[in-house]
């Protein structure tokens, strides 16, 4: 089953960098940007984090977390996060169990072979915890602008 606007946001829990957790109970009553990367320390990745990282002031101040989601073990995201500077959690969904639930995780195809992988999306959660936004295959340029923009109208 597709995960829609307007649906609740499915459960989640997950380690994250700095030897953080996060999980949808933690982050009860208030909204969040929840963000699925391909792989950590890649350019297009390192560039969507980076345009978070500096979109986090302005998203701070209207009260939103954003959490950024790979595949990836948590060295190598911990590495990641420490190269760039990046201050919000980065979380590690080993299982996919998380991307699953999203919808996140697909099969993709390159040069005619199918294989399965993350897919960048953006979910924007209300503070009710409701999926108010959500971005699929995301084009990185821009796509930070628009999320806040897109976090002021709520």
């Amino acid at each position: 089953m597709s995960v829609q606007e307007g649906d609740a946001a499915p459960d989640f829990e997950m380690p994250a960098s700095g030897g953080r957790t996060v999980s949808l109970a933690a982050l009860k009553g208030k909204p969040f940007i929840l963000y699925f990367y391909p792989k950590a320390d890649t350019p297009g990745c390192t560039k969507e984090a980076c345009a978070f990282q500096e979109a986090l002031p302005q998203l701070g101040s209207i009260g939103l977390d954003v959490i950024g989601v790979s595949p990836d073990k948590i060295k190598p995201i911990d590495k990641f996060a420490e190269k760039y500077g990046l201050k919000f959690p980065l979380a590690s969904d080993e299982t996919k169990a998380v991307a699953e639930k999203y919808n996140t995780w697909v099969e993709k195809s390159m040069y005619g072979r199918k294989y399965m992988g993350m897919e960048r999306s953006t979910f924007l959660v209300g503070a009710d915890g409701k999926i108010k936004k959500m971005w699929r295959k995301v084009t990185v340029t821009g796509h930070a602008a628009d999320v806040l923009k897109a976090a002021q109208s709520l």
